[in-house]
């Protein structure tokens, strides 16, 4: 009985903590086999511990240049999706106008479609309009396809919003820029700012939109799909685990920050 007490006590926890260990466990095997070197072609099997493939992340061949190529389309992507995408949505969460039904169910579409089916819709677009498949067909088709996700993350925000706060703003005589810099923004900030994370990061993983629409052009995921065809490189385990670590820093770094604000605020 005491033990069933406890699972009933502890039995979130405990499927919490299972599920957390299922979600990680794919980045602890990279991690490991980055630090792996394998006699073969292959980095599938555990040799012997070295470091060689971090002293020199970027000796494969073009490994580095398809990084640089990913992380230059996820950047140009967020920023034109997320500036894009928070104009739309305060539109929609703000004003009433005709067919509002039918574009917000528009915009949501890229989020509901296969991507299969988006990459082939776009790819026939693209060469209707014999537009040479590259790096601006690959930047075209990943903003919008984040564009939705922006949309979802700041609307959610900006409905939440107590719209008493820039009505106060307004009695105590700030214009609209004003009432929008110092209200408004900080807080959609949160909503924005997520929007704009998961919109890079959507960008830097696609493979199957990028690779319909890419041409002769080969992003990072292209770039593991044809090594692992070939052999895949112990660089490779590298450059995840290393984007690993940031994405985690990045997670800590914002929920510190938000303690460390939610104490000075308290009183």
């Amino acid at each position: 009985m005491a033990a069933v007490r406890w699972l009933r006590r502890n039995g979130v926890v405990l499927a919490g903590l299972a599920t957390l260990a299922y979600l990680i466990l794919p980045n602890v095997v990279v991690t490991v086999f980055s630090f792996n070197n394998p006699t073969g072609r292959f980095n599938y099997t555990w040799t012997e511990f070295s470091l060689d493939a971090w002293k020199d992340p970027c000796g494969v061949q073009d490994l580095c240049g398809s990084l640089s190529l990913s992380l230059q389309i996820a950047l140009w992507s967020t920023i034109a999706a997320t500036a894009l995408g928070t104009m739309i949505a305060f539109a929609m969460a703000r004003y009433r106008f005709k067919a509002r039904g039918a574009v917000n169910s528009l915009i949501f579409l890229p989020m509901a479609m296969p991507e299969i089916v988006m990459a082939a819709s776009l790819l026939t677009l693209f060469l209707n309009m014999g537009v040479p498949l590259g790096f601006w067909t690959i930047l075209i088709a990943h903003i919008m396809f984040c564009l939705s996700f922006v949309v979802a993350a700041v609307k959610a925000r900006v409905l939440s919003m107590d719209p008493r706060l820039e009505e106060a703003a307004r009695d105590l005589y700030a214009g609209p820029v004003q009432t929008f810099l110092r209200v408004t923004l900080p807080i959609a900030a949160p909503g924005i700012a997520a929007g704009a994370l998961l919109s890079f990061a959507l960008s830097f993983d696609d493979f199957i939109i990028t690779n319909f629409n890419s041409g002769s052009t080969v992003t990072f995921p292209m770039f593991v799909w044809g090594s692992a065809q070939r052999g895949t490189p112990v660089q490779i385990n590298v450059i995840g685990t290393a984007m690993f670590v940031i994405a985690v820093l990045v997670v800590l770094t914002g929920q510190f920050v938000a303690g460390r604000r939610r104490k000075s605020a308290a009183p």
